[in-house]
């Protein structure tokens, strides 16, 4: 059933939408697909954000150019449906070149990075990682240093928890330390021995009234002529 005017009108702006929002377009020929091949790929695209759509090959020539791109669909072998990556750029292509693999559907050009490319680099596009995969590889890359650092810390606070060698030795060590630190009195003791002699000295002065005797030996004589 033919189109009306107003329903070519809407599918249009739609197309022209899609072309604007999209960070990448992938066309395709999807001639031979079966019903079941079709709600297959109808299903990958919306589960990874691709809006999928099937139009006439002049109205998606009309659609690109309103959005400012310079493509000819009539160039495009077979019957033409449009995979435009909303969300991830990588995933139109990776999509239908999976699904290319075990089915009819063949990539024969597109757009990416705002220029339009053809089939070989369309192809070249679909055998690349997505971009999630893209993104899970750097940030293993990114933090691969950080995961080993605290493997190396786990295994250190492991082998502390289990018992390490290492604080015993340094206990055994400490402990004769801690044993020599009160001989310090020792020291004191023999400083303290030799001021034991001082009241000797003091002793020698009370000799010293001895020699007071001597003066008395005269008298002996006076005595003696008085006697006379």
């Amino acid at each position: 059933m033919a189109k009306s005017r107003q329903q070519k009108s809407i599918s249009l702006e739609k197309l022209v939408d899609a072309f604007k929002r999209a960070k990448s377009v992938v066309f395709a020929n999807f001639q031979g697909l079966t019903v079941l091949q079709a709600d297959e790929l109808r299903n990958k695209a919306r589960a990874a954000g691709v809006e999928y759509s099937v139009a006439k090959k002049t109205l998606v020539t009309k659609a690109a150019k309103e959005a400012g791109f310079d493509i000819n669909a009539k160039n495009f072998k077979g019957m033409i449906g449009a995979a435009f990556g909303i969300e991830d750029e990588m995933a139109p292509a990776k999509i239908i070149g999976d699904l290319s693999k075990k089915t009819s559907i063949t990539l024969v050009g597109g757009i990416f990075d705002g220029s339009p490319i053809d089939a070989a680099k369309v192809t070249a596009l679909s055998k690349l990682p997505g971009k999630q995969e893209m993104l899970g590889t750097l940030v293993g890359t990114i933090y691969a240093p950080v995961s080993a650092f605290v493997r190396v810390l786990n295994s250190i606070r492991e082998k502390r928890e289990a018992g390490s060698p290492t604080p015993v030795v340094a206990e055994t060590v400490a402990a004769p330390v801690a044993a020599v630190a009160p001989e310090a009195p020792v020291a004191e003791a023999s400083v303290e021995a030799p001021a034991e002699p001082a009241p000797a000295a003091e002793a020698t002065p009370e000799v010293a009234p001895a020699p007071e005797a001597a003066p008395e030996a005269p008298v002996a004589p006076a005595e003696a002529a008085a006697a006379a």
